[in-house]
This record gives C-alpha cells, structure tokens and sequence, in this order.
C-alpha cells in the first residue's frame, strides 16, 4: 500500500500543453475535442483553468488566441494562476501544428480514466472495510461507479448520411439472404410478430393485464416457443411463482395434459408418458429461471448480467414488475416503480437484448378493454418501455370451457405500428396459442 501512495498518478503534461498550444495555433481544431474534452481530465491545475477559459471564449463565439486568453483569464482573476503571460505565451511552442489534436487529446482523456480507476479502487476498498455495508450494496455502488467512468469516455459522432446508408444496405442484405422473416425473438404469435418483426434488441416490452387473466401464461407460451422451439437462450424471473410451478406449468402446456390432473396425481398411463415425452423435449431447451420472491433491483440486474454472460441469453422475462423492490422502500410507490421501469430500460441497452415485463393494470380496467393511462404504478413505464401490449379476454363462469377468446392490445410500439392480434386461450393447460394468421 505504501508503495502506491508514493507512486505519481497516470498524467502526462506534454500532451496537455500539445493540445492547448494546438488550439491556440488553430482554432477551428476546437470543434474536434470540445465535445470529449472536458477541464476537469486535466491532471495539471493551471492547464485546467486554461482549457476552461478556452471553452469560455468559444461558448462567446470568441476566437481564441493568446491575446484573447489572457484578456479572459485576466477578466475572471485567473491570470497568474494559469501561469502567467509567460507560461500561455509559451504554450505554441509546445507542438508543430494542430494536425494531431485527437491524439493528444486522446491521451490527456485516457490519463484522466485511469486516475479516475485509481480513487474508486481506493474508494472501494476503504468502504469494502466498513463491515457495517451490505456487500451487494457495495457490488452494486462499484457498478454504478465503473459505468460513470465508461459514460464519460462515449463520445457523440457524427454520422454522414453516406455511411449510413451504407450500413442499412448491408443489414437490408444480410436480411434478404438469410430469409429469416423477423429481425427480432419471435413471440410464436405470428401477427404479433408480423406487427413487431420479433422483440427487438435494447428494447424494454411491457405486457399489462389484470390478475388471472393470464400474464404468465401468455409469458410461458412465448418461452415455449422462444426456448423450446426455436432453441434461443432465454432467462425467466419469476418473483411471485417457484421454480417447481413453473416445471409444472411448462409441462402442461407441451404435454397436453390437465393441470388439475398433473396437480392432484390423478393420471392415465397416457397422461404419464405425454409428461414424460414433453419433460425429455424441456430437457435440452436453453430456458433459465430464477425464482427468488420480491427480488431486489440490483440483484435482479447483476443476475441478468451472468445469465447474458454466461448462458448467452438472448431475451429475459420478468413476472412481475411490481415485485421488484429497490434500496429506497421509503419512497412513495411511483418512484419506486419509476426507478425500476428507468432501470430496466437501461439494462436492455446494455445487455443488447429485449427484457419483456409483465406488469398489472388498475382495477377500472376490470371486464375493459385496457389502455395506457392504466398502467399499474407509475407514468414511466408507458414513457421507458418501447412496446406495451395488453392481454384481454372475458372471465368466464365455467373455466372448463375448451377454447376461450382473447386477443393482444398492441397500445404502443415506439419503432411500429399498433393494433389487435386475436388468440386463444386453453384454460386447462394455461397457455394461449394462435388463432390469427399473417
């Protein structure tokens, strides 16, 4: 440790100077790095305040030279703590031309990351002492810290409408060649996906519906679909059903065999060897679950993280939004939910794949058609998710009825059209299938 504390944090002075005395040769160069580059990645003081009245002369639409600079910094009483005269003047000297302010810059940006890794680390030790933390607080506090930093160093580009047109061509191409319908994970709903091309990557899906309606089951006929058959990797939280009722609702559903039989142990021979025949096809399907009740937001988020890394799952479930619980229990319900559907949305960027949340709608819309504004908990979850699509069918008196009518209310896709997709749903294996075709 003491070693460390003798050693000179990463900086790097020349480069510095180089970009500073290349703005001060070449304005126009400012525009290259004023985005980027900010006083603060300046490890020397006086270079920072200099940078910093640069960026004042250009906000005045000033050109900056070394006559105006020190005009501005004499203005503000920063003269000679920038140096002096003499140390501005000498700043030209310091680099042949402009022609290599990015990769100054550069360096200057990249010295300024690893000192920032150098205090968290210190940081992160110091607290990792502090018995008295969770450390699934402090995993979570690193986290938020690491991806500051990584936020810091994305810089905004600008993209030439001929690049991106070549990069459509290219995806249009890739499209046409492999034939493949949807550019998402097919539901298994196929005017649903005609609608939506498939969930689509870094999108967050919100499925709403009133309790026993058939939010989880609509989820697992999808996971049956999405794992089963088409053997795409997908992760399932279930925070209000174990694992074990899951097994058993999976199996009714590919097996075809009653729920009611499969719970009471009432069963044919027949019924045993559908069971067995569906359990061996589950066997290889790529469907992981977690099954944790009233599971925490960072919690939710690192285990999301592993499952990407780890099992290369290309969409997550989540049963249900309201469920989840965030550090801040003392704050009003709609915060809660607000920092969840924001949370969520972020992770879907990060991880590149669609998280579909299942998620209650108000009492009002009971026997209704439901719609946005009844969203359970808060506005932001109609704001945050890219798709909200609704489940609604008629609760019936006699649930033994074979096939029930339903339909899928898609009320909002960011990125498409919306409209009604009509379904079926089987009561006596819980699961909804297709009744309209593309």
């Amino acid at each position: 440790m003491s070693e460390l504390l003798d050693k000179v944090p990463p900086h790097s002075i020349e480069a510095e100077q180089a970009v500073l005395g290349a703005l001060l040769q070449d304005w126009s160069a400012m525009a290259e790095v004023v985005s980027h580059l900010r006083p603060e990645r300046f490890y020397s003081l006086q270079n920072q305040i200099i940078y910093d009245a640069l960026m004042k002369l250009y906000t005045k639409n000033v050109r900056g030279d070394t006559l105006s600079l020190i005009n501005q910094l004499t203005e503000e009483g920063n003269l000679e703590k920038a140096g002096g005269a003499a140390y501005i003047a000498s700043l030209t000297n310091k680099v042949a031309s402009a022609a290599n302010i990015e990769y100054y810059s550069n360096i200057v940006n990249d010295r300024s990351t690893r000192r920032e890794l150098i205090k968290i680390s210190s940081e992160l030790r110091a607290e990792a002492f502090e018995l008295n933390q969770d450390s699934k607080n402090l995993l979570d506090s690193a986290e938020k810290k690491i991806f500051a930093i990584a936020e810091k160093n994305e810089t905004t580009v600008i993209h030439d409408v001929k690049n991106i047109m070549i990069r459509e061509i290219e995806i249009i191409d890739s499209r046409y060649k492999s034939k493949n319908q949807f550019t998402g994970v097919p539901s298994g709903f196929s005017y649903l996906d005609s609608l939506t091309s498939g969930f689509q990557k870094s999108e967050l899906i919100i499925i709403g519906a009133r309790p026993s309606i058939g939010k989880t089951a609509l989820a697992l006929s999808m996971m049956q679909h999405i794992a089963l058959e088409r053997k795409i990797p997908c992760g399932f939280f279930s925070l209000e059903m174990p694992y074990e009722s899951i097994g058993m609702r999976i199996l009714s559903m590919e097996s075809h065999v009653d729920m009611s039989r499969i719970r009471s142990g009432l069963l044919k021979r027949d019924d045993v060897m559908k069971i067995q025949d569906a359990a061996g096809r589950w066997f290889e399907a790529p469907l992981y679950t977690v099954d944790t009740p009233n599971m925490r937001l960072l919690d939710l988020r690192a285990m999301a993280r592993r499952m990407v890394a780890n099992h290369g799952v290309k969409i997550i479930f989540i049963d249900y939004i309201g469920l989840i619980t965030t550090e801040n229990t003392s704050a009003p319900v709609y915060e809660q939910v607000s920092e969840v559907s924001k949370s969520l949305k972020a992770l879907a960027r990060e991880l590149e794949i669609p998280i579909v949340a299942l998620c209650q709608v108000a009492r009002d819309a009971e026997g209704n058609e439901p719609n946005l504004a009844q969203l359970r908990g808060s506005g932001s979850i109609e704001q945050d998710a890219d798709v909200v699509m609704f489940i609604h069918r008629n609760r019936l008196k006699d649930e033994k009825t074979p096939v029930q009518e339903a339909k899928i209310i898609l009320a909002k896709q960011r990125n498409g059209a919306t409209g009604d997709v009509k379904i079926s749903f089987i009561p006596a294996y819980s699961t909804f299938a297709n009744t309209q075709k593309e």
